[in-house]
């Protein structure tokens, strides 16, 4: 190997069928402590008078964090190639989409 370039390693991703096939979630509810966020993705159901907690995500400040700057980095991308992403709601503000903080 010549100097300055290093191997990187690779890390091998296992997808199970289950979570292929993934859920769907249109609200989530994030929590915190010094030490973690909780995210808990719910899916409400018009008409219904109760919702579900499908999934619960907990990572450290620091994996929160590089999720924010992954998730911007990614719209930005997405409004790049297919335009502006439109806010609905009374507000048009991302507070009232449904993703509670």
């Amino acid at each position: 190997m010549s100097e300055g370039i290093k191997k990187e390693k690779q890390l091998n991703i296992e997808l199970g069928e289950k979570e292929a096939e993934g859920t769907y979630s249109n609200l989530v509810l994030i929590s915190h402590s010094p030490a973690e966020f909780v995210f808990d993705f719910i899916r409400v159901v018009p008409g219904r008078p109760k919702a579900k907690v499908y999934s619960r995500i907990i990572m450290a400040p620091q994996h929160a964090k590089s999720l924010l700057g992954a998730l911007q980095d990614n719209i930005a991308k997405y409004e790049a190639q297919f335009g502006e992403i439109k806010m609905m709601g009374p507000a048009q503000g991302p507070q009232n989409v449904g993703f509670k903080n």
